[in-house]
């Protein structure tokens, strides 16, 4: 096993599909990542489906099917697969094992010139490592400390970025930097001060950090089912830059 993927992002900061794919593992990387046939692996240690899951690295068979899911539930996990554009075969072979289609997901992405300019002064501000009152908002959306062992392991510049309303914090997120692309990843609203501008804030002062870091864009991911948070980015001229879904195994299925 490795402790990851050798990680090389263009440094032109171009979002294609594939570009997308390497700036979400340098960003939010599993423990420990390896190669079981044409399928990569991915031990997540709790912290989400995104690290957990496997991908087809090269072309398969059935039988490379069932040594990926023997490898999953050997370290504890679900038989989880990401679902890709030119996955469509392993789509359609996971379907007829009766996996189910979880959490559609969006890519969007913008050059950080064009969600300039940054937020108001004290509105949103990056810091590292997280203060405790941001690790706070993050614990009651339900990132723990699995979660925040992620952040732990994402090499090169990163930041927290904490929203204040009202001289309260309202939120916050984590962003990363691969190559020319920064990424966000857990941004969270406490409720009381959802619709008052403290995601959009975050965004700008994520952009403003991510240009001072040497990045020319921007990018996050959004589960498909969640139009308001969509809406704001696609407001904000963030273009959609990909989609992708998870296959997941039906609990107590045997494959």
């Amino acid at each position: 096993m490795t402790a990851g993927p050798a990680t090389v992002v263009p440094q032109d900061g171009g979002l294609t599909p594939a570009t997308l794919a390497l700036v979400m593992e340098a960003t939010w990387p599993p423990a420990v990542r390896h190669r079981v046939g044409p399928f990569a692996i991915r031990d997540g240690r709790g912290g989400g489906k995104r690290v957990s899951a496997a991908t087809a690295e090269a072309s398969w068979a059935l039988a490379d099917l069932a040594e990926a899911e023997a490898a999953m539930a050997a370290l504890g996990q679900e038989a989880l697969f990401l679902i890709r554009a030119g996955d469509e075969a392993l789509d359609a072979a996971l379907a007829d094992r009766g996996y189910g289609v979880v959490d559609p997901v969006m890519a969007y992405a913008a050059s950080v010139a064009r969600l300039a300019p940054p937020p108001p002064p004290l509105s949103a501000i990056a810091h590292w490592p997280p203060l405790a009152v941001t690790a706070a908002i993050w614990a009651e959306a339900g990132i723990g400390p699995a979660r925040l062992a992620v952040m732990e392991r994402a090499q090169g510049p990163k930041t927290a970025i904490l929203a204040r309303i009202d001289d309260r914090a309202a939120g916050c997120c984590f962003v990363a930097l691969s190559g020319r692309v920064a990424m966000l990843h857990a941004l969270e609203v406490g409720p009381a001060f959802r619709r008052r501008g403290a995601a959009r804030d975050m965004l700008r002062e994520a952009a403003a950090w991510a240009a001072e870091a040497g990045a020319d864009t921007l990018s996050l991911v959004v589960t498909e089912a969640n139009a308001g948070a969509r809406a704001l980015y696609s407001g904000l001229g963030m273009d959609l830059a990909g989609r992708y879904h998870y296959r997941q195994a039906a609990p107590g299925a045997g494959h």
